[in-house]
């Protein structure tokens, strides 16, 4: 159940209250439709639903496609891009399994084994699977990282460039290493997630620098970005002002139509309800025109992945 800052102490004002809500997030899918460009779905672990060796997943309990359905319903969310998780391991199933129940409401960016050059083969017939849009790569830790440059990932990009598979790729602090993919291959639609940046590196006193490595590839028009995940990059609550520089910088860059919300709402679940995020956006940023958010918030996302 979503937390509510209610501030009153009777049950007539209680109920004023989330009615003032109820009316907002009404008004809100009556302008504009809510695309959120990152959630993860996973169920209970179980004989066949193993997680990988020291991987954990974000949260305690499961986030089932029935609790996502129940948030993306009572937030205001029309739509939402299912990334698998890795702690299952690559395995795109159960995400596969969400459209199938709910097909106007989910789609996924897929998973491939990029170690395995026979995964290559998957991709001239990846969208055949009902629902799978695309793919999602992941360079973020000691194993992962040396893909980019020991020739790991090298037949992947002509590969799913070739196929008309739009990637999704996590590389924080690393994404000027993909300029030279986006440079080789035209045709091939590259969206950066997390505005290529995390958590981590606002620690490390380095999100000035990853941001800027974002930005600079914004010459590239096959190149777009999810301004997503921003919560977990705050210093401070809600409506995290501090982070709103870093989403201008990056959408000044990038402009609306190459600009998506997301949430990756699992990885900072206790910072924001899901209406919050997406107030964050449509009521916080003063930057962004009606229109601007109209993209933002749903119609540049669906666009990018012919999702119609």
């Amino acid at each position: 159940m979503l937390s509510r800052r209610i501030f009153v102490t009777t049950a007539l004002g209680a109920g004023a209250v989330l009615a003032t809500q109820d009316h907002k997030a009404a008004a809100q899918a009556d302008r504009r439709m809510i695309v959120d460009a990152q959630i993860h779905l996973w169920k209970a672990e179980s004989e066949d639903w193993r997680w990988v060796p020291g991987l954990q997943p974000q949260l305690p309990e499961p986030f089932t496609i029935e609790r996502a359905i129940s948030m993306m319903d009572e937030a205001g969310v029309d739509r939402a891009v299912i990334v698998p998780p890795s702690w299952p391991g690559d395995r795109n199933d159960y995400a596969l399994q969400a459209v199938k129940r709910y097909p106007t409401r989910f789609r996924v960016m897929g998973k491939v084994p990029l170690q395995d050059p026979e995964s290559l083969d998957l991709l001239p017939k990846w969208k055949e699977q009902p629902g799978m849009v695309g793919l999602r790569v992941i360079f973020n830790n000691a194993q992962t990282i040396p893909w980019l440059t020991d020739g790991t990932a090298d037949r992947f990009w002509p590969a799913a460039e070739k196929a008309g598979l739009p990637v999704m790729c996590f590389a924080p602090g690393r994404t000027a290493m993909l300029g030279p993919v986006a440079e080789r291959h035209p045709q091939l639609t590259l969206i950066l997630d997390h505005m290529g940046v995390t958590a981590a590196m606002v620690k490390d006193n380095k999100l000035e620098e990853g941001i800027g490595q974002t930005v600079a590839l914004a010459k590239y028009p096959n190149v777009s970005v999810k301004v997503s995940a921003s919560p977990g990059l705050s210093r401070e609550p809600y409506p995290f002002r501090d982070v709103a520089v870093h989403v201008k910088r990056v959408f000044d860059a990038y402009g609306p139509q190459r600009s998506y919300w997301g949430t990756d709402l699992t990885n900072s679940y206790a910072k924001a309800s899901y209406r919050q995020r997406i107030s964050q956006f449509t009521e916080e940023l003063s930057f962004f025109s009606e229109s601007d958010k109209d993209w933002v918030m749903g119609r540049a996302i669906v666009q990018r992945l012919k999702w119609t």
